[in-house]
């Protein structure tokens, strides 16, 4: 059976309950004077509850109300969080190192909400030391407490010991943070392509501009000394 609802010409009942474009009431009309009306607002007589008695119809722009349903519908899917459980294995005698790279990612795992499954793998004679992976976990846990609690206590399964932890921060706020961060290192990358390419430079110019200015005044410093003197010749000449 189609999940599409029937408009205009596929709609086979005598009368409708009308919904107009803007969601106001005209009533029970017949068939035919609905889809009058649907060709007079150049719009489809869409069946939106095929249940009713009798049926409800819309008049609406069928297109576009499809396009809009996807968009809306591939959105919700966007942000919908899945409950993911990432694993963790670790040996009783693990390496400090190794064991502090295996908690790096137990805290990004966290970090993005996502719960983690930590696996302590025995093997020989280490399955009668079992003290050994509980004291692992215990530590593992501390350690990332501000991050996670445990959800699921050791226990002991096989030559394995299973503990869960969950993450204090909910998927949808570790998705939506994750966004906001991007978007911010985007703002940050346009902000650093639109500043000025050499500020230096013209720090430069205009340190160097009051020497250009200063330089002419110089130059006619001396000017203004010799003047009186080419003055003062022609006086001696009239006195001899």
């Amino acid at each position: 059976m189609s999940a599409e609802p029937r408009i205009n010409d596929r709609i086979r009942v005598p009368e409708v309950r009308l919904v107009g474009p803007s969601g106001e009431q005209v009533g029970i009309v017949p068939l035919a004077k609905a889809l009058e009306l649907a060709q007079e607002y150049d719009l489809d007589l869409v069946e939106v509850a095929a249940n009713a008695r009798p049926p409800v119809c819309k008049l609406m722009d069928y297109g576009k109300f499809k396009y809009e349903s996807a968009m809306k519908a591939r959105e919700a899917r966007k942000n919908q969080a899945h409950t993911v459980i990432k694993e963790m294995k670790l040996r009783p005698k693990i390496d400090p190192h190794d064991y502090d790279t295996k908690k790096g990612h137990v805290e990004r795992f966290l970090k993005q909400g996502d719960k983690v499954k930590i696996t302590i793998m025995f093997r020989g004679r280490e399955q009668s030391r079992p003290e050994l992976g509980f004291r692992l976990l215990k530590r593992l846990a501390e350690d990332v407490q501000e991050l996670g609690f445990v959800e699921s206590s050791p226990k002991q399964d096989g030559r394995n010991m299973i503990m869960v932890l969950g993450p204090h921060k909910k998927k949808t706020e570790a998705m939506a943070e994750a966004r906001e961060a991007a978007e911010a290192r985007k703002q940050a990358r346009r902000g650093e392509e639109s500043a000025p390419a050499d500020p230096a430079g013209e720090a430069t110019d205009a340190a160097e501009a009051p020497e250009a200015v200063e330089a002419p005044e110089a130059a006619k410093a001396p000017d203004a000394v010799e003047a009186p003197e080419a003055a003062e010749a022609p006086a001696a000449a009239d006195q001899a």
